[in-house]
């Protein structure tokens, strides 16, 4: 009788990146391993960390889904982040950061640049208003990661550096 080798499914890495892997990284990392947990390894950092946007963990917790096990992380954080460094793709979630690091990347050629929002361009006066705000922008993150990321091949067709 032969056994029969399961052949193992490799998963494309993707970086997300923002500046202080607080905000539209953290809704992109946690929606690709939502959305496709068999297609991606998804991470998120930024140049600098600080500490994932409470508001956001609140609002999201209240619409039911849980983020609060994200973690804010930097790109030398070697507890979270592969420890090699190598990423398939790095979608970069803020244009700003993207023109800052693209072109002193050592991804280069693996580049995407996806300005999903930043909450400096929230218009808001008060905490509904604030939580619509958040909402919006994880609609609108995941919205591209499902009509991004459905297909790894499309990944490459949006290359930006």
């Amino acid at each position: 009788m032969a056994l029969r080798r399961e052949k193992k499914v490799v998963k494309m890495r993707v970086l997300f990146v923002d500046s202080m892997n607080d905000l539209p990284s953290q809704l992109a990392e946690y929606w690709t391993r939502k959305t496709y947990p068999d297609l991606y390894e998804a991470y998120s950092a930024g140049p600098e960390h600080d500490i994932v946007d409470c508001d956001l963990l609140g609002v999201m917790y209240g619409i039911g889904e849980d983020l609060r096990g994200q973690v804010s992380k930097d790109f030398s954080d070697d507890k979270v982040l592969p420890k090699d460094g190598r990423y398939d793709y790095v979608v970069y979630t803020q244009q700003d950061v993207f023109e800052a690091l693209a072109r002193k990347s050592p991804w280069q050629g693996r580049q995407i640049c996806a300005h999903l929002g930043t909450r400096k361009e929230f218009q808001c006066t008060d905490d509904k208003e604030l939580a619509e705000c958040l909402v919006a922008m994880s609609d609108r993150v995941r919205e591209w990661v499902i009509a991004n990321m459905d297909d790894p091949a499309k990944l490459g067709e949006l290359v930006s550096a």
